[in-house]
């Protein structure tokens, strides 16, 4: 990964600029710390606003290793780690492939592939049901997993909706999540810090803003999901999702169709 005074190509580091991430990404690692998921799906959309998206990629990968690492340290005893080793073997296994590929998605693509992902889990046929305890599943949502992070900066609504679809509770769904998540966004850090051309660069003041950023969100959000019942912490997460995934479909279509030609 290279460390550097810019985001890429342009020169984005200003104070202002850094106050507003630095807000942003408190408020994303609240929201993931409450429900374990969306906040992610919201900075990356953010980002990829702002910056270039292999620089998007990079600090979004940096600040999800730090909020999703902490919410694991600090949920720690609720990981199931049956559920985390499957997904590591399939997200290893799609990371092989995709890196003898070395392909950096458009944002309208990006934005689409975002949108789509929780709405064709759900089209899915009844025997396919999500179930984050089968070993199998989680191999198979590992991969697709990580071949969305890596056209998209997140897999949360594709691995929200293998959570959400199954026995855990919320603690355990929080905890094995992160835990899960720390290694994606660890590979995708890899894959856009060094494998592909033009690899994302990423200012070390903002890496270290972003990390403490982070943590802070998700440490105010401890309290507030000990407060909260499954019950409504599914039914909050799911009309969650549903919102943020259809503003990424509509934003992304737009992008594709006014693109110049």
């Amino acid at each position: 990964m290279k460390w550097g005074s810019t985001f890429g190509a342009r020169d984005l580091v200003t104070p202002l600029l850094m106050l507003f991430l630095c807000l942003l990404m408190v408020a994303t690692a609240f929201l993931s710390g409450l429900f374990g998921m969306a906040g992610g799906m919201v900075l990356i959309g953010v980002l990829l606003v702002v910056l270039p998206v292999p620089a998007a990629m990079v600090l979004h990968a940096v600040t999800q290793m730090a909020s999703n690492g902490w919410r694991a340290w600090l949920w720690r005893r609720n990981v199931r780690w049956r559920t985390v080793a499957a997904y590591a073997a399939g997200g290893l296994l799609a990371l092989v492939v995709w890196s003898f590929w070395r392909y950096v998605p458009d944002k309208p693509v990006a934005f689409i592939f975002l949108g789509l992902t929780p709405f064709m889990v759900r089209l899915a046929p009844a025997r396919l049901a999500p179930d984050p305890e089968s070993a199998v599943q989680g191999a198979g949502y590992g991969a697709a997993c990580m071949t969305l992070m890596l056209l998209t900066g997140v897999s949360g609504p594709l691995l929200d909706s293998f959570f959400l679809g199954g026995r855990l509770d919320r603690r355990q769904i929080v905890a094995t999540k992160a835990t899960c998540q720390v290694l994606g966004h660890g590979l995708k850090l890899a894959y856009f810090g060094g494998v592909i051309q033009d690899s994302g660069s990423i200012d070390p003041v903002m890496a270290v803003l972003a990390i403490l950023a982070s943590m802070l969100g998700t440490t105010l959000a401890r309290q507030f999901l000990e407060a909260m019942t499954d019950q409504q912490f599914r039914r909050w997460a799911g009309h969650i999702i549903t919102t943020i995934a259809s503003y990424f479909l509509l934003h992304g279509s737009w992008l594709l169709l006014t693109a110049p030609t």
